[in-house]
């Protein structure tokens, strides 16, 4: 029996190359604390019905968490995020995402630690808006 490699990558991965989804792979086996605080919330569609996948390449990043059927994207934000350089990269993210009308917000590792209720309660805003908003 021959092996048949798969060709076609899933059009959710907006232009994803191997390498990039091959890193994506590897940053689920080892989500940071505050990511799991929050994939339990988001994970078997619990959260207003939406199928939210972890660590999922889109182009040439990985979203901590995304959702394909309302183009939304929940980044958690540590402290490097203060650094210049990392503030940049971001800034170049959130232009990639809006490119593809994906909508991304942030929370940051102590408002999912402490407020995970606030935090549930801003995405769930966001899936309503979304879902409004859909033609």
């Amino acid at each position: 029996m021959a092996y048949l490699e798969k060709t076609r990558v899933p059009d959710y991965y907006f232009y994803a190359d191997s390498s990039t989804v091959e890193f994506a792979g590897r940053l689920r086996k080892k989500m940071t604390p505050s990511e799991k605080i929050l994939w339990e919330r988001l994970r078997r569609k619990n959260i207003r019905g939406m199928k939210f996948r972890r660590q999922h390449p889109i182009e040439y990043y990985v979203a901590d968490f995304y959702c394909h059927e309302i183009r939304l994207v929940i980044e958690i934000d540590g402290p490097y995020h203060q650094r210049i350089d990392q503030k940049e990269h971001d800034d170049n993210r959130s232009a990639e995402m809006d490119r593809f009308d994906i909508k991304l917000i942030r929370f940051t590792n102590d408002e999912i630690n402490n407020h995970i209720g606030r935090v549930m309660q801003k995405i769930r805003e966001e899936i309503d808006t979304r879902l409004a908003n859909r033609i």
